[in-house]
């Protein structure tokens, strides 16, 4: 059973910058590849990035491309979100989650995923 814990969240001014991380237990870390999700109060969960088992192949939303950055320590068992240039509508509920592949396919399936780290930014 895969275990995902995200940690980093926080409330930042817009403009700020936030470093999420999301740790992985239970499972061979590079194995699949691994993504990151937000959830908006009264929105739909969305797709933000991912990145493949190699750790070389990465997507972005549109909506973060050039604000976002996703990467991987295996050593760690740990995926990051380094998240600049931060905008009050980035704010949402971030959660992490493992592919079911190890090429990254942004609609799925995904499997594992964690319990989620709140992200607010203020205007």
């Amino acid at each position: 059973q895969v275990q995902l814990v995200e940690s980093g969240g926080g409330l930042v001014q817009a403009g700020g910058s936030l470093r999420l991380s999301c740790t992985a237990s239970g499972r061979t870390f590079s194995s699949t590849a691994m993504g990151w999700f937000r959830q908006a109060p009264g929105k739909e969960r969305e797709f933000v990035s991912g990145i493949d088992s190699s750790g070389y192949n990465a997507a972005y939303a549109d909506s973060v491309k050039g604000r976002f950055t996703i990467s991987m320590d295996n050593a760690k068992n740990t995926m990051y979100l380094q998240m600049n240039s931060l905008k009050p509508e980035d704010t949402a509920v971030y959660y992490c989650a493992t592919h079911v592949y190890a090429i990254l396919r942004p609609g799925g399936p995904w499997g594992s995923w964690g319990q989620g780290t709140q992200v607010t930014v203020s205007s």
